[in-house]
């Protein structure tokens, strides 16, 4: 197998200091109803977006180990928002990065990668089982032979993956007074489980929301290709705490498109699927739960999503008519019970590797009947 040498990069440390620290605002815009309004962390307006702060905990935990070498190559997969992250870290940190991604990967974002200096692979076909997922980890696994001394900081079982939200928590526990409900976007686990740990130390009945996309396999639905990006995953991750989630949410793509477009239009503030979708289950929150402080995370910003969630011959190209799209959840009693086509919402949430499936005879609600709470708009 021929082996590749990359040159090491010169480090920059004094980006780390543009990690994180970002804002809060108040949004009351309309999802789709009038809601007495949630907090958002806008992490799409710090140097390297949310996942930056995951990357640089990876890169150095690895370094710490002795698992990264000064200027080792840094080589991991991505559908876009880490690979960000890593190219803000090896810039930091001076390593150079190897993403591995799949052609369903838009345009604009393979410009911007390669532009912050990463080298991108793309695999041009998914694999057989665990799509796009599965086959950028196969090419990954190939690419680890051929780059001596290369690092893969494995993202959806690393630990350090977790660790760097400590930030994240601790700006939110400064930024609000009080908080009773989180919403939390899950793709590889990482932030939902680096915050709310931390911040049930400071608010002990703390309820946490998972929001997750049609057809991810993360809480124990099957497996579907998925049109948004970022959000969901085809195989479970080990850094998913399932324990900590009092509920989860399958939202659809025309639901989160719809939230995203009504985010820009009515709060300026908006983002890609994971922020439309976690905006969408916030502000549903907020309606069900008068008088609770409910806050969510917006992992990014809209510009690489022009091309796709906001741009018009994608949305009627890909069926997202918002006169389509749910405007509440339906009810289904276990994540293994109904296929969630749409925003669906379920109050068992078990790790569906370890935990069996439930007897159907249990007396569990019936699915696909509207939340109680909710009524009429």
């Amino acid at each position: 197998m021929t082996t590749t040498v990359l040159r090491p990069r010169a480090a920059n440390p004094e980006l780390l200091s543009l990690l994180g620290r970002t804002p809060l605002a108040r949004v009351t815009t309309d999802l789709p109803y009038p809601q007495p309004g949630f907090w958002a962390k806008l992490e799409g307006l710090a140097a390297g977006g949310m996942k930056a702060r995951a990357a640089v905990s990876m890169l150095l935990g690895a370094r710490e180990r002795g698992e990264l070498l000064p200027g080792a190559p840094v080589v991991e997969s991505t559908s876009g928002t880490l690979g960000i992250g890593l190219a803000f870290a090896g810039q930091a940190l001076g390593h150079p990065i190897v993403l591995v991604g799949d052609t369903e990967l838009e345009l604009s974002m393979r410009q911007l990668l390669r532009t912050y200096g990463a080298r991108l692979e793309l695999v041009d076909r998914p694999a057989g089982t665990g799509g796009w997922q599965a086959a950028r980890l196969a090419r990954l696994r190939e690419l680890l032979g051929t780059l001596p001394d290369a690092y893969w900081p494995d993202q959806y079982n690393n630990p350090d993956n977790i660790a760097g939200y400590a930030s994240l928590a601790a700006e939110l526990a400064s930024q609000l007074d009080h908080l009773d409900v989180l919403v939390c976007s899950v793709g590889t686990g990482g932030h939902s489980a680096g915050i709310a740990g931390p911040l049930r130390r400071h608010w002990p009945r703390l309820r946490l929301i998972g929001v997750d996309a049609t057809g991810s396999t993360i809480f124990g639905q099957p497996a579907r290709p998925r049109l948004m990006r970022g959000l969901g995953s085809s195989i479970h991750p080990r850094n998913v705490a399932y324990e900590a989630f009092d509920e989860v949410h399958w939202v659809g793509p025309a639901e989160a498109a719809d939230a995203c477009r009504r985010l820009a239009r009515g709060s300026f503030v908006s983002g890609g699927w994971s922020t439309g979708a976690v905006a969408l289950v916030s502000a549903w929150a907020a309606r069900v739960h008068p008088g609770a402080v409910v806050a969510t995370v917006f992992p990014d910003g809209p510009h690489r999503y022009l091309g796709t969630v906001y741009d018009d011959d994608f949305a009627a190209a890909h069926g997202l008519d918002p006169a389509g799209a749910a405007t509440r959840p339906v009810e289904i009693p276990h994540a293994r019970a109904v296929e969630a086509t749409g925003w669906a919402r379920c109050t068992t949430v078990t790790d569906p590797v370890t935990d069996p499936v439930p007897d159907p005879a249990a007396g569990l609600p019936v699915p696909g009947t509207p939340h109680p709470l909710e009524g009429s708009p």
